[in-house]
């Protein structure tokens, strides 16, 4: 026993070592660039950057709280036709990328594009001047884009919460002679505090990664001009003093999400309870709880995926598919399910930590395998840039060749960024179904003589098979929608769907990269019809 525990202990801190490798290059790269550099940065870059920044987390986490709760709120505690295809809806903008959706956005608000044009015909205006209609290229643009689309991640905890516990506690209120708005106020969202918090977190962790949303709507983010400062001015001690501001304000968000909760987890038997105090609304109230529902719906994914059905349509019969489509959607399922793999086998094996190396140490895996998922992916790639080129020079030097790459600037650099940032997503869902096993089966395997890993590849992997499959699927989405770290990591003349999208951004041929963006939204359907065809009372974990 005292042999696995010195090898867990060991196993921790080889794990802490390479994920906290990143940060520790952050550091030592920023002070080469401290004297000449940072005043600049100082004075003119970290203001407007810290500002902006702050304003969209802001605004994008009063968004999504707003959204992801009222819609949870509307579906759990009320019964309306249409209640049941809107409770699926609302977790339809998940598939989409945040800079998808700017991408659609900016093509369909265009002074001539379809809405635009559509309101001119309407009104009887000839000259686009005859009608100005605020800039999505802003601020407000910017958060409202953002919020539309990430309110799922509050939607999808408080309404499992709501489920879980929401029947006793309504019927309850109700005898009690409360009503609805009292109810929510008084019951509804102290009870939701933790899942409001956890999906808040992961919502402005999202929104502080993001980096082609806010770049095409004009907005300098941190992240932007990490991305800008590295590879437009090519200043790397630069891009490492900003990268380590913004990884100041995740540990800042992560502390918040933390106090926000309280300490509290997500109570209850974890079984949905029959909601016999839903209450029923008709005639003009029942149109407007669905139409109020639908509304992000119809903002966060049926106008941008709509439109985009249109405009592939459009360039596939004008002028049929890029050539390089068919390379490119290679590339990203290539890349995606290498990594896909990496991250399914540490995940597999870091989740079964507890069992294997000891409890103290297991868990000590686990909480560390977060810390990928902390690191937005522009962080992560400028803090990678040292440590591979480090292994490139040991490589070198070990076999004398100086072409002896086997990091910067390969496929593997890419493999590890996205085996690092999204492993935690694969430790939680795999997390989630070993513990559903009974504790007297591993045993009984143990006792007729199979040792922990034969037991864990023969028992313990078969009866988690599902959970394993949703880890695997959610990771490989999320990696084949990845923008920062494919952008900064790719190998030389390598481009995915994410980058071919976010190059025909750049150059405002909107049409021609609709394709390729159609791709990714189908790409992302995959987790939210596997959601939908799961326990649909499951209480969202991502991380």
């Amino acid at each position: 026993m005292s042999a696995a525990r010195g090898l867990g202990w060991a196993a921790a801190l080889a794990l802490a070592a390479l994920l906290l490798s990143p940060v520790l290059s952050l550091m030592a790269t920023a002070v080469d660039g401290t004297g000449e550099l940072w005043p600049h940065l100082a004075a003119y870059v970290l203001p407007q950057a810290i500002r902006d920044t702050a304003l969209v987390l802001g605004g994008v986490g009063l968004l999504v709280i707003g959204l992801g709760t009222g819609t949870a709120w509307l579906v759990s505690a009320f019964e309306f036709p249409g209640r049941r295809w809107l409770d699926a809806a609302l977790l339809l903008p998940l598939a989409v990328p945040t800079y998808v959706v700017a991408y659609a956005y900016l093509d369909l608000m265009h002074p001539l594009g379809p809405i635009q044009s559509g309101l001119r015909a309407m009104l009887g205006l000839a000259s686009p001047r005859d009608l100005v209609l605020p800039d999505l290229r802003s601020l407000p643009g910017c958060i409202l884009l953002l919020g539309f689309v990430l309110y799922p991640y509050v939607y999808l905890p408080t309404r499992a919460l709501f489920l879980m516990r929401a029947g006793s506690l309504l019927e309850a209120a109700r005898m009690l002679g409360a009503g609805p708005g009292r109810t929510f106020l008084r019951v509804a969202l102290p009870l939701a505090r933790p899942a409001v918090a956890l999906g808040t977190g992961l919502a402005l962790m999202e929104a502080l990664n993001d980096v082609g949303a806010a770049e095409f709507l004009g907005v300098r983010t941190l992240t932007v001009q990490v991305y800008a400062t590295w590879v437009n001015r090519s200043d790397l001690p630069g891009a490492a003093q900003i990268a380590l501001v913004m990884l100041t304000g995740v540990l800042l968000l992560v502390g918040l999400e933390r106090l926000a909760r309280g300490g509290r987890g997500f109570a209850g038997s974890g079984q949905r309870e029959r909601m016999s105090a839903r209450r029923r609304l008709r005639g003009g109230r029942a149109i407007a709880a669905l139409m109020l529902g639908g509304l992000p719906v119809l903002a966060g994914f049926l106008l941008p995926a709509g439109h985009l059905v249109v405009s592939a349509w459009q360039r596939i019969r004008g002028a049929g598919l890029p050539d390089t489509l068919l390379a490119e959607a290679g590339n990203t399922v290539l890349y995606a399910s290498a990594a896909t793999l990496l991250t399914v086998v540490a995940g597999l094996l870091i989740a079964a930590a507890p069992g294997l190396l000891g409890r103290r140490s297991g868990a000590a895996m686990i909480r560390i395998a977060a810390l990928g998922y902390a690191m937005p992916g522009t962080v992560l790639a400028v803090g990678l840039l040292t440590p591979l080129a480090l292994l490139d020079s040991g490589m070198a030097a070990l076999t004398g060749s100086p072409l002896a790459l086997v990091g910067l600037g390969t496929g593997g650099a890419l493999v590890l960024g996205y085996g690092m940032r999204f492993l935690t997503v694969s430790v939680g869902a795999t997390e989630a179904g070993l513990a559903r096993i009974p504790r007297t089966i591993p045993d009984a395997a143990r006792v007729l003589g199979r040792g922990p890993i034969a037991t864990l590849l023969t028992v313990q992997m078969p009866l988690a098979w599902p959970a394993l499959l949703s880890g695997a699927l959610l990771a490989f989405v999320d990696i084949a929608k990845e923008l920062p770290l494919t952008l900064l990591l790719r190998p030389l003349n390598v481009e995915t769907l994410s980058t071919h999208l976010y190059g025909e951004a750049a150059r405002g041929t909107y049409e021609d990269g609709a394709a390729a963006a159609l791709l990714i939204v189908g790409i992302g359907l995959l987790p939210v019809i596997l959601l939908l065809r799961l326990d649909r009372d499951a209480v969202f974990r991502r991380g």
